[in-house]
């Protein structure tokens, strides 16, 4: 504090010269008469002289630091240079001051009242230099009025004191509002430094939470892909098993293997919704469709989960059309249906759609456990969800709200909810409505429970996959179908095996040993060839980047793990030309299970 109000003071130093100059020069040819010259000469140079010396010392102290220490003793050394300037300023009431004269009388003392004034706002920073510039230079005034033995100067002498005391009052005022400017800066300094601390704080932490983010991605997809690699082989097995003569009980602890492997198959989608959203692969195919064969098909396939929980599921049936992705919209209302389901114990679902406008709103009525307000928000989170702090996986993954958030921010429809807890909850989706009527219904899906009948499947399929047990299990699957499959662990044994043997079509894990991939594979076969052999890629990556890179070759590509039938209805598109799954902007719900 003592160091800025150095500081201040001696940058004040400077604004008084040019008009202690012109001053001093006026009053030497005003005052001057031949019995005063030699004094008034000297007084003149002695005021210019203190002054220049003044603000040259004032200017090579500024040049270097004021530390605290040094500012005690620039405040001694100021105290001495101020008390010269102030005496000499004085001395003009003993060299100029003609009592005989009025107007004489009144321009020094208007002067040196003025100085005196004029000196408070450089010098009232540090109150002591101020005073004692005061009393050197109104004490020789005051001493010069006195010693004249006539009252009117003796008053004018105790005017002189009266006038003192005020600005001395005057000056301790303005070296508070110095010290507390001072303070001020210093305070806005601390919280400039703070905040910066604070910023630099943040930014560390967000640092950390984006590279956490980035383990925790990197983490699940590594998860995700060791896990798919047996699943996905454990339903080829399985598939092979169902094929072969099995008694009443085998068969029944197969279709509880299968019901088991289909639930694993099941979480590892739904990560693969979510990290496919995140990827940005996912392009919308807008069109006009009806809406009741869509309520129809959740009805038949999620009414069965809510009776085996003793509830009633209600759709109303509705005679719109909308216009969105057919199989995106579907995905959205089935994740929004089955969460309904999840957390309603008693009551029942309600599914409608009423028109509002030129939208129509999907809304899905549960009288379940409800949301606080609080977290209705948070509910939309991946991850995250209520009453489920043991993480039953019959819960579910707390990712179908994230999922159906993200698409409908896809489609740029609006998703909403309203919630009471205890009373349940309602979530309203608002769909643009069709211009015309849609013509036709959505196309039936295929049956998933059995095969179609086998033929026009390749008799040659060369299989690639590091993975051994995924290659004994694709082998055994497809020699059952009829194919004659022959299985190589990379690019090397591939290109060696299709020169003596040249395959029909090509199927490849993406990712292969050595940081080489399924498309670099397919493209080396290709060009082996001279043909451009079918080929489908398989991955059990969900990382977003190896989700773009496989989207970008062109290759139609299948997500491990993938059920016989999605292989089988892959091979034969392949094989026709239209298997361009992967390239055509699929954007069905079954779609982004298959690539």
């Amino acid at each position: 504090m003592r160091a800025e109000q150095m500081r201040l003071l001696l940058g004040n130093m400077g604004s008084s010269l040019l008009p202690t100059l012109a001053v001093a020069s006026l009053l030497l040819y005003t005052l001057a008469t031949p019995a005063n010259a030699p004094g008034l000469r000297l007084w003149c140079a002695a005021v210019i002289g203190s002054k220049l010396f003044g603000c040259w010392d004032a200017r090579r102290i500024l040049r270097g630091r004021i530390g605290p220490w040094r500012a005690y003793r620039l405040q001694r050394w100021m105290l001495v240079l101020t008390a010269i300037d102030g005496a000499a300023w004085g001395a003009l009431a003993w060299t100029g001051f003609d009592p005989a004269s009025t107007a004489n009388s009144i321009l020094v003392v208007a002067v040196l009242s003025g100085i005196v004034g004029n000196a408070m706002s450089m010098l009232s920073p540090v109150l002591s230099v101020f005073a004692i510039f005061c009393v050197c230079e109104l004490g020789a005034l005051a001493l010069k009025a006195w010693s004249l033995d006539d009252l009117p100067f003796r008053t004018l002498s105790l005017a002189v004191v009266v006038y003192f005391f005020s600005l001395l009052s005057q000056g301790r005022n303005s070296a508070r509002a110095a010290r507390a400017a001072i303070q001020l800066r210093f305070d806005n300094i601390g919280l400039i430094r703070q905040l910066r601390i604070e910023s630099d704080r943040t930014r560390h932490a967000l640092h950390a939470a984006e590279q956490a983010n980035l383990a925790k991605s990197r983490f699940l997809a590594a998860a995700s892909h060791d896990l798919r690699q047996p699943i996905h082989a454990q339903g080829l097995f399985l598939e092979v098993l169902a094929r072969s003569p099995l008694n009443d009980n085998q068969r029944t602890v197969l279709a509880s293997a299968r019901a088991a492997s289909e639930a694993s198959a099941d979480m590892l989608h739904t990560l693969l919704d979510f990290s496919r959203i995140e990827a940005g692969v996912i392009e919308p195919q807008i069109e006009a469709f009806a809406l009741q064969p869509l309520l129809a098909k959740l009805e038949s396939e999620l009414a069965p989960q809510a009776n085996a929980k003793g509830l009633v599921y209600r759709t109303r049936d509705s005679g719109l059309a909308l216009r969105s992705d057919r199989g995106l919209l579907e995905l959205i209302v089935r994740n929004l249906v089955t969460n309904a389901v999840r957390y309603t114990d008693q009551g029942g679902i309600l599914v409608a759609c009423r028109r509002r406008g030129a939208h129509a709103v999907l809304e899905v009525w549960d009288s379940g456990i409800g949301i606080a307000p609080e977290q209705q928000e948070e509910v939309f989170r991946e991850f995250h969800q209520l009453g489920n702090p043991e993480r039953d996986r019959q819960k579910g993954l707390g990712l179908g709200l994230s999922i159906a958030r993200g698409l409908a921010q896809l489609l740029g429809h609006e998703l909403t909810m309203a919630s009471r807890p205890g009373r349940g909850s309602v979530f309203r989706l608002a769909v643009p409505l069709a211009a015309m009527p849609a013509l036709s219904s959505s196309p039936s899906s295929a049956s998933a429970s059995a095969l179609p009948a086998r033929g026009a499947l390749p008799q040659r399929v060369l299989v690639i996959d590091d993975d051994a047990i995924v290659r004994a299990s694709m082998q055994q699957l497809l020699a059952g179908w009829g194919c004659d499959c022959r299985v190589a662990d990379g690019i090397e044994p591939a290109l060696m095996l299709a020169r003596a043997w040249q395959p029909d079509m090509i199927i490849s894990d993406y990712r292969l040993r050595e940081q080489r991939t399924g498309a670099e594979a397919i493209a080396m076969l290709r060009a082996q060839a001279g043909a451009a052999t079918p080929a489908l890629l398989i991955t059990g990556d969900t990382a977003p980047a190896r989700l773009r890179e496989a989207r970008a070759s062109g290759v139609p590509l299948l997500h491990k793990p993938t059920s016989p039938e999605q292989l089988y209805h892959a091979m034969k598109q392949a094989c026709t030309g239209r298997g361009q799954c992967q390239q055509s902007n699929t954007t069905s719900a079954d779609a982004l299970h298959c690539g």
